[in-house]
């Protein structure tokens, strides 16, 4: 028995194909395209809170700060993806001239989910490493107060930070503001776990 090869999708059929769509995104990886789960309510308003403490720490700087719906383009891992929220300050570049993929993002924000956790924190933080433009990749959790800060250093390594305090901020350094804890996670309620023992 021959095993029949995948087809490989181009980026630019696939970009166009999310374009047309009117629902269901997907995201695209080497040539293959890969269903997105919907978000839970606590997925939804941690990423509307970033949203909104970063739009208003932006405010009056040459910042902007972009939701889910903004794609962006990693070349040399020939991906493209749609982050949970997306942050530049300074010049924007974008793929074509419908403005709606950027290969430029400054931070990239992703809350984690059970079912792509392990990829947000493998290989697609490798894919988004491979930005020169990246500066800080932010995990939150939508189960518990937890941020994981990564911030590239000089030497082009990067140095993780972890705060669970509801009181402290995360420090974004490279954009000159920091995020309070208990903003990210204003109304986020989270569910507990009971244990039950049977006889």
């Amino acid at each position: 028995m021959s095993v029949q090869p995948k087809l490989q999708l181009h980026f630019a059929d696939w970009l166009a194909a999310e374009r047309a769509a009117d629902q269901g995104r997907t995201e695209y990886v080497d040539g293959e395209v890969f269903a997105m789960a919907g978000g839970t309510e606590a997925h939804n308003l941690i990423c509307g809170n970033v949203l909104r403490e970063l739009g208003n720490r932006f405010k009056g700087r040459p910042c902007y700060v972009y939701t889910s719906d903004m794609k962006v383009r990693i070349e040399s891992a020939n991906l493209g993806t749609y982050p949970d929220v997306m942050a530049i300050c300074g010049e924007r570049l974008f793929w074509d001239d419908h403005r709606d993929v950027i290969i430029n993002p400054g931070l990239i924000v992703e809350v984690l989910s059970d079912s792509t956790e392990a990829y947000d924190r493998g290989n697609k933080f490798g894919y988004y490493r491979s930005l020169p433009s990246l500066r800080a990749y932010l995990l939150l959790s939508q189960h518990r107060i937890s941020a994981e800060l990564f911030l590239r250093q000089p030497g082009g390594d990067w140095l993780l930070s972890t705060y669970d305090d509801p009181r402290g901020s995360i420090p974004l350094l490279a954009f000159d503001t920091a995020l309070p804890l208990a903003e990210i996670y204003d109304k986020v309620e989270f569910a507990t776990l009971a244990a039950t023992t049977q006889d």
